[in-house]
């Protein structure tokens, strides 16, 4: 428990607490998820030391279910997927369906990396968005947030 407590601070420290709460009001507001929110996490992640470093905090009952997840997502992929949101042009950012062929060349060879990367971060992206849809319009994240009242340190949350 004490290293659930230990992730709890290090996240308070060291997120960016103003821009996770943007995203919240954005996603409760209705509106979608875009790749430039993805990039935010993806950097707040990297500085919390990784995915790893957070996973190791997590009891072991847990960290066995997230293991999976874990090695899907390695530092060399997320600074890859930071590479190719930054090749992108703002519009592109928020609305990647308008994301063609040429375009994704284009992305590819800005990122220095293959089509087929591209291809996979945005199909991870779209499944990303469609799941985040679902647990703000169902209100699973007030409902999660509600039922936790009282077990978090004070101020976390907001």
């Amino acid at each position: 428990m004490g290293d659930v407590l230990s992730l709890v601070e290090q996240v308070q420290e060291r997120a960016d607490l103003e821009k996770a709460d943007k995203l919240a009001q954005k996603l409760q507001k209705g509106k979608s998820f875009d790749l430039s929110d993805l990039r935010d996490q993806l950097a707040q992640i990297g500085q919390m030391g990784g995915m790893a470093a957070l996973l190791d905090k997590l009891p072991a009952h847990m960290q066995a279910n997230a293991s999976a997840a874990a090695s899907a997502v390695n530092e060399k992929s997320m600074r890859r997927q930071m590479g190719i949101i930054d090749s992108m042009t703002p519009r592109e950012r928020r609305r990647p369906e308008t994301i063609d062929n040429s375009r994704k060349r284009r992305i590819a060879n800005g990122a220095g990396v293959q089509i087929a990367e591209v291809n996979r971060l945005l199909k991870q992206f779209d499944q990303m968005q469609k799941t985040m849809k679902k647990l703000f319009k169902g209100g699973m994240i007030k409902n999660m947030m509600r039922g936790m009242a009282g077990r978090l340190p004070s101020g976390f949350g907001r």
